[in-house]
């Protein structure tokens, strides 16, 4: 950002990036990273999507995502990974913990008096219950999607015409998608409220959100940091107030210009002896 002040926010929530897959905006979201200085980052799962994860595939801007987050944790800023179900192999690393940086599978803050609860949220999906295969044929469908989406998106651009997102028209338009996050939202909201919890956070729908919902037992807000695929979304909580960040209305962000290292012709190794030596040798 040059000499720019980074916006100091006290906890940002992110999910579903989707690292090493095509439909991944790795550069949009490196270029909301470089505006902020968060105290506590969480990454609410699928952040790697080791469903699809393929060595033929893993872009220099992925790599500077996970590169950036490990200068975050050497800087001090508190950092959870939160498992999803496409990063579900960290699951056996529960618990975690080496300087600020350790993995879990939900985390309950306290944030002014008021708990949090964050996951990723795939517990209540009943797919990933019962019919695991299924739901990774349908993410496979999904990333077609996304990279056919891309296509005609230049297209458009070409022909000076605005993007649309294929993915979300299809949801949008199935009633059965619609029913299947109001039922995702609703049973989150209701165990949060049960335990006595004043938010319940949430990712893996790819549906940002920020709503009370009330029951006979009580009331919650729930939240969701949305995508880095469609949405490019995040969530922000600052000096006692939540906020869904959006990469499109960020002016700052998308002005940022990236190093040129990003498409220089290093490979990833070097890239990632580069992370090795930040983390063992970090900044005061």
């Amino acid at each position: 950002m040059g000499k720019k002040r980074k916006r100091d926010v006290d906890l940002v929530v992110l999910s579903d990036i989707h690292l090493g897959t095509y439909g991944c905006h790795a550069e949009a979201l490196l270029r909301y990273l470089k505006t902020i200085r968060p105290k506590r980052l969480i990454l609410n799962g699928d952040i790697i999507d080791m469903w699809q994860f393929s060595k033929r595939f893993w872009p220099k801007s992925h790599m500077q995502v996970v590169k950036h987050i490990t200068g975050l944790v050497t800087r001090n800023t508190k950092v959870v990974y939160l498992t999803g179900n496409h990063d579900e192999m960290l699951r056996r690393f529960a618990g975690f913990r080496v300087g600020s940086f350790h993995i879990d599978n939900k985390v309950v803050l306290k944030l002014n008096g008021q708990s949090a609860w964050i996951f990723h949220g795939d517990v209540f999906d009943v797919t990933m219950q019962y019919s695991k295969w299924l739901a990774k044929l349908g993410a496979i469908g999904y990333d077609s999607l996304i990279i056919l989406n891309t296509f005609v998106n230049w297209c458009l651009t070409k022909l000076g015409r605005d993007k649309i997102s294929l993915s979300k028209r299809v949801k949008d338009s199935v009633k059965g998608a619609v029913k299947f996050i109001n039922d995702f939202e609703k049973v989150a909201a209701e165990i949060a409220i049960e335990n006595g919890y004043n938010f319940v956070v949430c990712g893996h729908i790819h549906h940002p959100e920020i709503r009370k919902i009330v029951t006979d037992k009580g009331e919650v807000t729930y939240l969701n940091s949305g995508d880095w695929i469609e949405n490019l979304s995040a969530l922000e909580y600052h000096e006692g107030s939540w906020r869904i960040y959006r990469y499109q209305e960020d002016q700052v962000a998308q002005r940022i210009k990236l190093p040129k290292r990003i498409r220089d012709d290093r490979d990833n190794k070097e890239i990632f002896r580069e992370l090795v030596d930040e983390f063992l040798s970090p900044k005061k």
